[in-house]
């Protein structure tokens, strides 16, 4: 059985987690992060992401700048959406023989420049050879008790807010994938996305549950409501959309709103906080979280979700 027909990708990480021997260990494999106790320290955080030529960059229109500040920023964000700072990160390459140390000068300039932003230290990592080019960067990050957020702490009657506008990332890739010449400033929410660690003090006091929108927004409702067992209900119209992205989906004959619900890599903050600090909402507020089960949008049960790396292509 070949992983697509096994389930994907979630199905795939199901069966490989296992609960924690440590009694150290706050949360394991299905958050954002790891989260790890040490006596009289900060939690430790724990994250490591991918990053593989042809599927999440391509050389052919990202600069290797481009590619350094992507896969930096895709790690800084899951720290962030555990509450947290960056510490330390450690980066293994796997390279073609194409590969120029110009070019590997700047795809590391493009990763200092988001560690040192954030106040994160590269202190390693590993190399070796490949028929295309592989990254995979593991980030370790701090955060207090206080400001932890996992997945699980969602209750029914929150409200869902996201920190800024979505649908970007997918909107730029898909002009890529067309040919489709101008739109540089779409095409740059694809190469160059930005996480929401810089909004992390504004967020911080409001949100419980929190993850940062990587695989689309429906794809990151349903992973909280998982993890709390709770249900969501969305509405289509509060949803904010990137500038431009309308006039893309129109070229394109898309709907922008599919670009925001499943097309991920925007790198905002979706989060659940109390409705009694509505007025203090950081973001723009797009659902609430319901008992039961499911997500909805506009009253309709949603079957579909976000990106799937071993979803079937279409």
């Amino acid at each position: 059985m070949n992983l697509r027909e096994f389930g994907g990708e979630r199905a795939l990480i199901r069966r490989l987690a296992r609960l924690p021997k440590s009694k150290n260990i706050i949360a394991g494999i299905g958050d954002d992060c790891a989260v790890v106790e040490r006596t009289g320290s900060p939690l430790q955080l724990y994250t490591v992401d991918m990053l593989v030529e042809g599927d999440h960059f391509s050389r052919v229109y990202f600069t290797p700048y481009d590619i350094g500040i992507k896969a930096m920023e895709s790690n800084v964000s899951d720290i962030a959406a555990s509450g947290g700072r960056a510490v330390y990160g450690l980066v293994s390459l796997a390279l073609p023989d194409d590969i120029t140390v110009e070019f590997l000068d700047e795809f590391y300039r493009g990763m200092r420049d988001v560690a040192d932003h954030y106040g994160c230290e590269i202190v390693g990592g590993d190399t070796t050879h490949a028929g295309h080019m592989v990254i995979s960067i593991t980030l370790i990050g701090e955060v207090s008790r206080a400001h932890l957020k996992l997945r699980s702490m969602a209750e029914p009657g929150d409200l869902i807010v996201v920190s800024g506008r979505l649908g970007g990332a997918a909107a730029g890739l898909r002009l890529f994938q067309n040919g489709i010449a101008g739109y540089a400033e779409v095409k740059r929410f694809h190469t160059a996305p930005h996480c929401r660690m810089d909004q992390l003090d504004c967020i911080l006091p409001l949100a419980k549950a929190m993850e940062d929108v990587s695989d689309g927004l429906a794809s990151e409702v349903r992973n909280i409501c998982e993890a709390s067992g709770v249900g969501a209900r969305l509405d289509k119209n509060s949803i904010p959309l990137c500038e431009g992205i309308v006039e893309t989906a129109a070229l394109l004959g898309d709907d922008p709103y599919e670009y925001a619900l499943y097309g991920g890599e925007d790198f905002e903050l979706v989060y659940t906080m109390s409705p009694a600090k509505r007025v203090h909402a950081y973001g723009t507020i797009v659902g609430e979280i319901i008992a039961g089960s499911g997500v909805f949008l506009d009253g309709r049960k949603l079957e579909r979700f976000g990106y799937d790396h071993f979803a079937e292509r279409g």
